[in-house]
């Protein structure tokens, strides 16, 4: 299994809306971000939350890491890598959709028919080609409750 390496920041502002962020990466995509609900969840974010001058001082942390605000107040990058996937829609990586089918013992046409999809999308979502919607997410799941298989 090949060796799964975490994107890094390498430039970061903020965004046009209160308590978002435009997140450059080193993979070449570019994320905005609304870490809004981070900030009003946690305590350690609560000097962002009253001062949009703080907020605006953000910048990359060591080794495109994280980022930080001060000595104080910093965000990892992986958390703002899952929270951008999540925000874009990708709610299933395509590891784990190969999963699911494989533990399900779904071949790609048989999988296709439980998500009334294609088996040409169902192997585009296997190898990462198309980002997995989440109302394919929540069919997988729903998929591995249900006691019938497909047809």
């Amino acid at each position: 299994m090949p060796k799964k390496t975490l994107p890094r920041i390498i430039a970061v502002t903020t965004g046009e809306k209160p308590l978002t962020l435009r997140i450059r990466w080193n993979r070449g995509e570019e994320s905005r971000v609304d870490v809004s609900g981070l900030v009003e969840t946690f305590r350690i974010y609560k000097p962002l939350r009253h001062s949009p001058e703080l907020f605006g001082r953000v910048r990359v942390g060591e080794h495109g890491a994280d980022i930080v605000w001060s000595d104080e107040i910093d965000m990892a990058a992986d958390t703002l890598w899952r929270l951008a996937q999540e925000q874009a829609g990708v709610t299933m990586s395509p590891d784990a959709f190969k999963h699911w089918r494989e533990r399900k013992a779904y071949t790609l046409e048989t999988a296709a028919r439980a998500l009334g999809l294609s088996r040409r999308m169902v192997a585009y979502y296997e190898q990462g080609a198309k980002p997995i919607p989440r109302v394919v997410a929540l069919a997988t799941r729903a998929l591995d409750h249900a006691a019938v298989d497909p047809p």
